[in-house]
């Protein structure tokens, strides 16, 4: 692990453990910032404390879905150990791409 990853794993994982108490820093930097401003840029202050705490819910929403979310046991029975076969009703089977500008190797028109 390099340093960046080394630096976002502590970020992370101190938004895990105070994410509380930056929400609540958030809004009290927002009011310092709008009373030093003398509401001059109240909406855009206001706009990006919303965007902020937006952010920070997102985050906690999804940190929380993946706790609830148990991955598959690796030997499970009903997952395929290997990809479907191709649909053998496609008129047209998917070959290899031999053209720059049809990647996909479609010749379908």
């Amino acid at each position: 692990m390099g340093f960046l990853d080394n630096a976002r794993a502590r970020l992370n994982k101190a938004v895990d453990d105070h994410g509380d108490k930056i929400a609540g820093g958030i809004d009290k930097a927002s009011a310092a910032v709008d009373s030093r401003t003398g509401g001059k840029h109240s909406d855009k202050i206001a706009s990006g404390t919303a965007r902020a705490k937006e952010a920070l819910e997102k985050r906690n929403r999804s940190r929380a879905a993946e706790a609830t979310t148990t991955p598959p046991e690796p030997n499970d029975p009903t997952l395929p150990t290997h990809p479907a076969p191709a649909d053998p009703t496609d008129p047209i089977p998917p070959g290899p791409p031999t053209d720059p500008t049809n990647p996909t190797g479609s010749v379908r028109p």
